[in-house]
């Protein structure tokens, strides 16, 4: 057996039974803060035969165990990352997003393989979740989904929260994302909504100072007008 920092790999051991199915599992007691030791990766070769498992470390089945148990009142979705950012948890409300051909095999791929936000490249929220050693939340995120025809540009407010070891590494971080597309969407109408009347005001602004203007200058045309036939009757009488 060999330790990589927080990844163990065992080679040619049997491979585990939930290799058959969904190999992370999870776990019976919550720490005060996230912890997760690590993934093993167990490699079975054989006639023809190469094929990688990942297996949770016990502290990540532990925390996981632990939060499946409130992860239903989380009506986001959310999923749950390793430090390679591989997604080694989500809820179905993460999955139900996903077309089928991404939904499927979803366990190990990259987040950014699946949903591509405007802030992956540069300001991935798990890095500075990490960075920061603290809770990030990120308003107004737009994204994509990745290997849907015709997508449509989504809007997010994403909350990332770092999971540690027991010695306080770094191994994992949580990651909620609260679908307000439609809120986006009736938001930018009501703002477009109140431009249009802004614009509509100002537009009745100006006419109505346009008409006082030349209400004023008939006006004051009237007055010279009307002192002009007083002097001119004076004139007459004279």
């Amino acid at each position: 057996m060999q330790c990589y920092g927080a990844f163990t790999e065992r080679v040619n051991e049997p491979l585990p039974r939930q290799a058959q199915g969904y190999p992370w599992r999870t776990n019976t007691h919550l720490p005060e803060k996230f912890t997760w030791a690590g993934v093993g990766t167990r490699r079975a070769s054989g006639a023809g035969v190469n094929i990688a498992v990942m297996e949770s470390h016990p502290a990540l089945t532990q925390f996981l165990t632990e939060f499946k148990r409130v992860a239903n009142a989380i009506v986001d979705s959310y999923f749950i990352v390793d430090t390679e950012r591989r997604i080694v948890d989500f809820n179905r409300a993460f999955f139900a997003m996903l077309p089928r051909q991404v939904a499927r095999g979803l366990k190990g791929k990259r987040c950014y393989e699946v949903i591509e936000l405007n802030i992956c490249r540069s300001e991935c929220i798990a890095q500075q979740c990490w960075t920061d050693n603290r809770h990030v939340r990120l308003d107004e995120i737009s994204g994509k989904i990745l290997g849907e025809p015709d997508a449509k540009d989504l809007r997010f407010i994403l909350s990332a929260v770092p999971i540690t070891d027991e010695s306080g590494q770094h191994v994992g971080a949580l990651e909620i994302q609260r679908n307000v597309t439609d809120e986006a969407v009736v938001q930018v109408k009501y703002q477009e909504m109140l431009e249009t009347e802004a614009r509509e005001r100002e537009r009745l602004a100006n006419q109505i100072r346009a008409r006082t203007k030349e209400l004023l200058e008939t006006n004051q045309l009237l007055l010279k007008t009307q002192k002009e036939l007083l002097s001119y009757k004076k004139g007459l009488s004279a």
